[in-house]
Formats: C-alpha cells, sequence, structure tokens
C-alpha cells in the first residue's frame, strides 16, 4: 500500500505547532497541581496534597458574590449580543447595497480595538449618564464586545442559505417574524448557539473593562481575581482559576459539538 509521504515544510509545521500549543498550554500543568497544595503558600514542590482552597472558597461570600456578578453580566450580555449580531447577521445576508462590506467592518470593529480605548472611552461617555458604577453599564458594554462574535458565526452559518425557504413560507401567508422564527430560525440556530457562547466567554473572562465600570460593589469574578493577585497572592486564585478552565473546556466542547451537528445539516463530511 502506498503510504503518503509528509515533506519536511510539513514536519516543521507539525513540530511548530505542537510546540506552540504546548508553550500554551503548559502553564495548566503548574496551576492545576498547585491548586491542590496543603501549604500556605505558593510553593513548589509542594509540602502536600489538600482541599483546603477548594473549602475556603466554597466558605468565602466574597468570591460568591463575585462570581453572581460575573453571570448576570454575562448573560445579560449574551442575550442582547446574540439578538444584535443575529439580526445584523440576517440583514446583511438578506440584502445588497453599496457600502455593505464598510458596513461589515464597522460592526466587527469591536474586535480589533484596544480594551483600553474602549474601557476608557465608554468610562467618560457613561459617567454623564449614571451608568458608571454599575452592572447595567458592564453588561452593554460586554454586549458590543460580543455581537461581532454572533455576527460572524451566524454569517458563516448563512452561506449557501437556500432563500427559497424564506420565500416558500412567505408565499404560504406566514408573515415575516412566523417565517423567521419557523424557518429561518431553526437552520441558524447553531451559528447562534456558538456565537452567543463566545460572546458569554468573552463577558465573563473580561477584566478591562470591569476595572473601569465597576466599584467595590460590583465586582465580576476576574476584577476580584486581579484584586487578590494585587492584595494577597492566595492559592485560593488557583482553585478559581481551576474551576474557570473545567468550565471553559465544557464551553469549548458544546462549541465543537454544535460545530459538527452544523457542518453535519449542511451535508458536509469530515
Amino acid at each position: 500500500m502506498h503510504r503518503p509521504r509528509i515533506s519536511l515544510g510539513g514536519t516543521l509545521l507539525w513540530a511548530w505547532t505542537i510546540g506552540t500549543l504546548f508553550f500554551l498550554v503548559a502553564p495548566l500543568f503548574v496551576i492545576v497541581p498547585l491548586s491542590f497544595n496543603a501549604g500556605a503558600f505558593l510553593s513548589f514542590p509542594m509540602p502536600g496534597w489538600s482541599f483546603r482552597w477548594y473549602q475556603e472558597l466554597w466558605h468565602t461570600p466574597i468570591w460568591w458574590q463575585s462570581f453572581k456578578h460575573s453571570l448576570i453580566v454575562g448573560i445579560g450580555a449574551t442575550a442582547i449580543a446574540t439578538g444584535l449580531g443575529t439580526t445584523a447577521a440576517v440583514g446583511l445576508s438578506m440584502a445588497t447595497f453599496r457600502g455593505k462590506n464598510l458596513l461589515m467592518a464597522l460592526l466587527i470593529s469591536p474586535l480589533i480595538v484596544p480594551l483600553i480605548i474602549v474601557a476608557a472611552g465608554t468610562y467618560f461617555y457613561f459617567v454623564p449618564l449614571g451608568l458608571a458604577n454599575s452592572l447595567w453599564g458592564l453588561t452593554l458594554v460586554h454586549a458590543a464586545l460580543g455581537a461581532p462574535f454572533v455576527l460572524i458565526t451566524v454569517s458563516a452559518t448563512l452561506v449557501g442559505f437556500d432563500r427559497n425557504l424564506i420565500r416558500a413560507g412567505a408565499s404560504l401567508g406566514a408573515p415575516p417574524l412566523t417565517v423567521f422564527f419557523k424557518v429561518t430560525m431553526p437552520l441558524i440556530a447553531p451559528g447562534m448557539i456558538a456565537g452567543a457562547l463566545f460572546a458569554f466567554i468573552t463577558s465573563f473572562d473580561e477584566l478591562v473593562v470591569a476595572m473601569f465600570l465597576t466599584g467595590p460593589g460590583q465586582r465580576t469574578l476576574p476584577r476580584q481575581m486581579f484584586d487578590g493577585i494585587r492584595e494577597n497572592l492566595s492559592p485560593t486564585i488557583l482553585a478559581v482559576a481551576t474551576l474557570l478552565i473545567l468550565f471553559s473546556i465544557a464551553l469549548l466542547t458544546t462549541m465543537e459539538l454544535l460545530r459538527r451537528r452544523n457542518a453535519k445539516l449542511r451535508g458536509i463530511r469530515e
């Protein structure tokens, strides 16, 4: 049987990819074991294994409060971003007009604007409106940061979308909203869910804007972790980081399953 030959360039590419992946993942092999450290300080090698920092995390109200704030902001921002991104993607895919590409670039521009500029600009804009030091203001900014992800994923799902399905629904007397919820939305649901997950991760993990727009009473989980590192470097932070790693793995697994389902629905073999 003839075996395909792997070129030198392909071998180097694989080696570079594996090396880069290991460089990115290597810190996890330190963070996760240290979260089970029995000592009172971050020391390696560890004096022993213990769940004491997970127990302290469980019994510390400030961590639960910051987690609740992150969850509230993340869910609210995801809901707004999903609605805005989906409607924008459907509108841009169905319409043809001059300047369409420019509008698309403008809508996804939050992906390339530095977060420090977004944070400073929104802070000075929100202060006169009374939205600074509030979870509502943070939710609005996180929604603006997450909407481009929904726009991109839904737009990718709409590539090759058969518009005759919409015309068929309209010809049967269904109003536009009914056609969207009964015909269009089930077909683009994988893209919507994937974009919503990206938007939620972006909001849940964001720190720079949260430092500008939240006060001591509205700390999110990333800000609480940052303050903990700055004020008192406790192994409890590593316990939180380990749980966030598991949470991210679960979300990424969900997105991969949705991607495969979307490919299967579109008849794409992998």
